[in-house]
């Protein structure tokens, strides 16, 4: 008994001093920094004047939590996307790349693109294909067919022709788990020990997404690395990574250097998510649309009918079907919000109400601008016909124009807007032309289509978008 007193007593003396030197060094540490103060954007001018007329001071976004723990795995090493890095030199030259040599509309106008969408359209189709007679009618869930044929086409983009289809659909199975871990993500400063340990969880999931499409891309890399170079055509957009060299320091006359593999899976995989993503989620919202408004989808039809429409004809005719989609980016933009990472100093004078002398992480709500009332007229009615000649957003686009404000952002605006936005306006024009002229598209039998809009990585429909199709002649 007397020896369990005394090594009772040792016990409580070795833990008071070692709480007495805690205390000491604490009160000698200097206080970590304050994390940043967050505001939110509502409003359509002050995202415009914020975002499009002081893009310079906006222009940053900030670090994701995911990204600063990936980085530890490493050894501290954190690598960049176009989406995460610093406006700058680094940024620049990420931008140029993917902007001029994989997304500039003459690139995508070469003849390659074509062939690869109606390529995809017709596994889709064939997919969406009721059983039985020509004209059966068979109730399918509709994202994922959506999600596996937009991801092909962007599959070929980045590796070209001569990736394995089961390689495509292993990595997009493994982009699509990712971008679902990422939105489960919503750490809390005063979350319980539980709560913890749940977002540990999920960041240990997301951390193994991220292993899997390493496995997967890296052998991609390196066959593209040893494969002869082809004259003509569109360039993959790995061979453009490969190719590119990008500065050692934070100025333009640093020396360069090429990009790692690890790099560049991070740039690929930041290309699957954001071509696949923002296009499935559109096309399931348009067509939700169109089956609770059966008028509508008619009205698309007699435009869309006839022989499969060239690109010259998507982009610059068939106005009903550009007014369907730029109605459905209104009402559901692919992602929630646009974050930026500001100096109060670039803050003020810009951002009324903002905390002052502090740091800023700014949400500009874009579904919440989209729907603003002071701005668009029953903004909750899906009404295409706002955006035909004589609507009120004759002259409104998918992108917000300088010199005028700004009503909707759905891919983002200045510096930062996304650069995919010509590839996807023209993939959505292209998918959704072809499902309407082949599909007579209903509600499944005594249900009611649930428009509840869930907003993680990007926004989806809560209840994905059940349908009765019916093939046509």
């Amino acid at each position: 008994m007397e020896l369990l007193l005394l090594l009772a007593v040792v016990l409580l003396g070795f833990f008071a001093s070692i709480r007495r030197r805690s205390y000491s060094a604490s009160r000698r540490a200097p206080a970590p920094p304050a994390p940043p103060a967050v505001h939110r954007v509502r409003d359509p001018d002050v995202a415009h004047r914020a975002l499009v007329e002081d893009a310079d001071g906006f222009s940053t976004r900030p670090v994701m939590p995911f990204f600063v723990n990936l980085a530890k795995m490493r050894g501290g090493r954190r690598n960049e996307n176009i989406s995460t890095v610093p406006h700058g030199p680094h940024w620049r030259a990420l931008r140029c790349n993917i902007t001029a040599e994989t997304l500039h509309p003459s690139r995508l106008g070469l003849g390659y693109l074509e062939p690869l969408q109606r390529e995809a359209i017709q596994d889709l189709v064939a997919a969406l294909q009721p059983a039985g007679a020509v004209h059966a009618a068979g109730e399918q869930l509709i994202r994922d067919h959506i999600r596996s044929a937009v991801f092909r086409v962007i599959a070929r983009l980045c590796f070209g022709d001569s990736v394995d289809e089961c390689h495509v659909r292993d990595i997009c199975c493994q982009v699509h788990g990712m971008q679902v871990a990422i939105g489960e993500i919503k750490p809390s400063p005063r979350s319980s020990m539980l709560a913890k340990l749940a977002h540990w969880r999920r960041q240990r999931r997301l951390l193994a997404f991220q292993g899997r499409v390493n496995d997967l891309c890296l052998p991609l890399i390196g066959a593209r690395r040893r494969r002869p170079r082809e004259d003509g055509g569109l360039r993959p957009y790995i061979d453009t990574l490969i190719d590119l060299r990008v500065p050692e320091g934070d100025t333009e006359h640093d020396g360069r250097r090429a990009l790692r593999d690890d790099e560049m899976v991070d740039l690929v995989l930041e290309f699957f998510g954001a071509g696949t993503g923002s296009v499935t989620v559109c096309l399931e919202w348009t067509l939700a649309h169109l089956v609770a408004q059966p008028d509508v989808q008619e009205k698309l039809r007699r435009e869309v009918d006839g022989d499969a429409p060239s690109r010259s004809q998507l982009m610059r005719g068939m106005p009903y079907l550009h007014a369907v989609i730029l109605e459905s980016l209104r009402m559901h933009p692919p992602t929630p919000m646009a974050l930026r990472h500001v100096q109060a100093d670039a803050a003020a004078g810009v951002l009324v109400g903002a905390p002052a002398n502090t740091d800023l992480i700014v949400l500009f709500m874009l579904g919440d601008m989209g729907r603003d009332s002071k701005k668009w007229k029953d903004p909750n009615e899906f009404r295409p016909e706002r955006f035909l000649p004589g609507g009120e957003a004759e002259s409104v686009g998918p992108l917000p124009r300088r010199k005028e404000t700004s009503r909707m952002m759905p891919f983002g605006a200045g510096h930062r807007f996304c650069p995919g936005v010509g590839l996807a306006m023209l993939m959505l024009k292209c998918f959704l032309a072809a499902l309407v002229r082949e599909f007579h598209w209903a509600a499944p039998t005594d249900a009611v289509i649930d428009l509840t809009e869930l907003d993680g990585f990007l926004k989806t429909m809560k209840k994905p978008l059940s349908a009765r199709l019916t093939r046509r002649t």
